[in-house]
């Protein structure tokens, strides 16, 4: 298997005080020293901040040059992350049959992902693109009343959550050492968003989550299917999922996060060993290495 090229980028300039790519240091450490079953190398990962908001990034903005093989966007901006020429170039990587995974987080945070086409069409928020299920439109986590809906409660960041897979179970959540066939937990977070399928996409929910504070359940990842509209792609509903705080609360976390940490990634012996599993088989999926 050749090695294959992944761009891990946030959409806001490197910010020590906020969710910078630096936070992000144990999932690019996991994809950097995972061997393939011939002990090879599979994933080189290059792990970036955008540049300066409002101005075309150097890299997004002319992304289908490259030879990045897939790219991981961490949609951790207001709203202005991705200028039109950012979103037109990604565009193109995928229609040329490339990977994408696009993760955001609660309420608008994230929103400029909207201008990337399908893969952005399938991620709802509280002013653009609102979910037309009124239902999914309504507030979820009442511990913090700073933060309007869409904002799922999974749980608090540190903690795991137990997914519901919707069957069939999609190769991203294959766990063959499980008796089930697949992963049991993600990591958890207090205020997760809204995704759902597409239209006009080969799309569908792979896997669910439930409220801890109303029982209600949520998406928490949809994959497009490679298709004439472009390569593999997943919306997912936070990017918390991904982060060093999310999955070992020790490693610290911006100021303004101030509510109380779980620590269930720890003491839930699967939980870990299913986030990193996750990752894995996601960049194998995005690059059609599985």
């Amino acid at each position: 298997m050749r090695t294959i090229h992944i761009l891990l980028q946030t959409t806001i300039p490197p910010i020590a005080d906020d969710w910078s790519i630096a936070r992000f240091s144990r999932l690019a450490e996991l994809l950097r020293t995972y061997r393939d079953p011939q002990g090879r190398v599979a994933f080189n990962v290059v792990a970036l901040d955008r540049e300066r908001l409002g101005q075309q990034d150097s890299i997004l903005s002319r992304l289908d040059e490259t030879d990045f093989d897939e790219l991981w966007l961490f949609a951790v901006d207001e709203g202005d992350g991705l200028t039109p020429q950012d979103c037109a170039r990604i565009t193109r990587f995928r229609q040329a049959a490339r990977g994408l995974m696009v993760t955001r987080d609660h309420m608008d945070v994230g929103s400029s992902v909207l201008g990337l086409g399908g893969v952005g069409m399938a991620h709802h928020f509280h002013t653009r693109n609102v979910d037309p299920d009124p239902s999914r439109c309504v507030c979820d986590d009442p511990f913090s009343p700073n933060i309007s809906w869409p904002n799922f409660h999974a749980g608090a960041n540190g903690d795991a959550q137990e997914i519901t897979i919707v069957e069939p179970v999609h190769p991203v959540l294959a766990d063959h050492d499980s008796s089930t066939g697949a992963i049991r937990f993600l990591p958890a977070h207090p205020h997760e968003g809204d995704v759902a399928a597409p239209d006009g996409e080969n799309a569908r929910v792979i896997a669910q989550g439930k409220s801890k504070a109303t029982g209600r359940r949520f998406n928490l990842a949809v994959v497009l299917e490679p298709s004439i509209r472009g390569g593999p792609a997943i919306a997912q509903s936070t990017f918390h999922h991904f982060c060093d705080y999310n999955w070992d609360t020790r490693l610290g976390c911006p100021s303004f996060v101030t509510k109380p940490p779980g620590n269930g990634m720890q003491t839930e012996r699967q939980a870990l060993s299913n986030i990193h599993l996750y990752c894995v088989n996601v960049a194998l999926w995005l690059a059609r290495a599985t």
